[in-house]
């Protein structure tokens, strides 16, 4: 897959083709529901399949207090789109100038001149241009004036709701990553700078990573079996998030415990898959009980996180 984020230096190879505009937050089975098809139209023209996103999102710029807290960083966004098959994908740099352009303009302008795309996918609630004034009504309206296909998914639904963005980040927030992992197509990820931390797990038995600069949605308190990846390996892993109330504290922390690592992480960028939520944050009556508690949360993490490997 062929990223670009310029469209002035857009690869000939590329023009032609289908195209999907949407954010793809967190890349969920929905999106990979519209990448599919996405795919059967570019074979059915015989063009590559692209998509188009935004880096910032515009709300952002637009409205920053209310913009949601991601679920995925740039390059992740990408890596997981390439796994879905397109042949390339736009991070389109979110400016004053893109969001001054009228539907219409940002169709010629972006859709046709720069693309030359013969085919669009996406989803009925989408929206394009100078306050959102664009819909699918109007994008099917320009579709037909350039003879652009357009393909409209239906939204995908599971448990009697659809999946959606806002839906996935209201239930990482709830620590139900099990859930989110199901409507996502790929567990849910956060990478962040291991930090120095008070150093009280080494002392117990339990050394642990202290993650800070996390730039993504945080899950819930509690305890969580999870996957670190650190030089290209996977590490089962005890993650804690929340304070620490054996010890009397109650600032919020992320401290991820890599089951079998022995090496020193500190200084270094580190990310985690969150695969199952395993128990509430809470304090302890003595360091005793803490240190045998913690001995069941590692091994219900290995088990996790062996079933996860094994798939």
């Amino acid at each position: 897959m062929k990223l670009i984020r310029n469209l002035d230096e857009f690869p000939a190879e590329l023009r032609g083709g289908a195209v999907s505009i949407g954010n793809f937050d967190g890349v969920h089975q929905g999106h990979a529901r519209i990448v599919e098809t996405l795919r059967a139209q570019a074979t059915k023209i015989g063009g590559p399949a692209i998509v188009f996103t935004f880096d910032p999102h515009p709300v952002r710029l637009l409205r920053p207090e209310e913009v949601p807290p991601p679920l995925t960083w740039a390059d992740r966004k990408a890596e997981l789109i390439s796994e879905l098959g397109v042949d390339g994908m736009i991070v389109y740099p979110t400016d004053e100038n893109l969001l001054a352009l009228t539907p219409q303009e940002f169709f010629r302008e972006k859709v046709v001149e720069r693309l030359d795309a013969r085919a669009m996918v996406e989803g009925p609630n989408f929206f394009f241009g100078k306050d959102r004034a664009g819909n699918i009504e109007m994008l099917r309206t320009l579709c037909d004036k350039s003879e652009v296909t357009l393909e409209v998914v239906p939204p995908l639904t599971m448990g009697g709701d659809y999946v959606s963005s806002s839906r996935i980040r209201r239930l990482i927030e709830a620590g139900d990553v099990g859930q989110a992992a199901q409507m996502l197509t790929r567990p849910y990820r956060i990478r962040g700078m291991v930090t120095h931390g008070a150093g009280r797990g080494a002392k117990i038995g339990f050394p642990t990573a202290n993650i800070d600069a996390i730039d993504t949605i945080l899950p819930g308190t509690g305890v969580y079996a999870g996957l670190a990846l650190f030089a290209n390996q996977r590490w089962p892993t005890a993650v804690n998030i929340g304070p620490n109330p054996t010890f009397g504290e109650d600032r919020l922390k992320v401290e991820a415990h890599l089951i079998g690592y022995s090496g020193s992480l500190y200084g270094q960028p580190l990310e985690v898959d969150f695969l199952a939520r395993v128990r509430e944050t809470r304090p302890f009556a003595s360091v005793e009980e803490l240190v045998r508690q913690l001995e069941r949360d590692i091994e219900i993490a290995t088990q996790v996180a062996e079933r996860q490997t094994s798939k």
